[in-house]
């Protein structure tokens, strides 16, 4: 029996305006432009993006969109280590023209949503040592304290009947 384990890799996105929309992603979550050309099976441009000196790209931005038809994307997620990271997230984004910022706490995750420059939904999140079972959604103020969060956040959880540690949904996953 292998051990078949596919682990997601990168992602793509069709845009309008690759060097705007590249400018976006290098300075709000400081990646660089790894390789850029023409695509020879497929006809666009495309521009890989990485912040990871380990992962040729984790983001490949292809031309061809119509900005006339709206984004197809569900999400585009980023982790970050800490909420100090989800508030520089945030200004970043913001001052880089995105829009429709809102915060959300999982319960399981802190997180930020917004759209990108041409309405792609945007994910900045950090994991919280607890899980509760999903879609849970209340809201995020990051101009609380992080203390503040994390103790709304642990009140929040353990209120909630599917409560459990990360280990104990993590164990029990792996068991399935």
């Amino acid at each position: 029996m292998s051990n078949y384990a596919p682990a997601l890799s990168h992602f793509g996105v069709f845009v309008s305006d690759l060097d705007m929309m590249s400018r976006f992603y290098c300075d709000v979550f400081d990646m660089v432009v790894t390789d850029r050309g023409e695509g020879q099976t497929m006809p666009f441009t495309i521009a890989f993006l990485s912040g990871n000196p380990l992962q040729h790209h984790q983001l490949a931005l292809a031309s061809g969109r119509d900005l006339d038809h709206p984004s197809t994307v569900m999400q585009i997620s980023f982790k970050i280590k800490d909420i100090e990271h989800l508030r520089q997230a945030q200004e970043r984004a913001l001052g880089e023209g995105a829009s429709d910022m809102r915060g959300l706490n999982h319960g399981n995750a802190l997180s930020i949503y917004f759209k990108d420059p041409e309405g792609n939904t945007v994910e900045v999140y950090l994991d919280t040592p607890w899980y509760v079972a999903q879609p849970h959604g209340d809201p995020l103020d990051l101009s609380l304290s992080d203390e503040e969060i994390w103790a709304e956040t642990e009140r929040i959880v353990k209120a909630d009947p599917t409560f459990k540690t990360v280990e104990q949904w993590r164990n029990e996953f792996a068991r399935a």
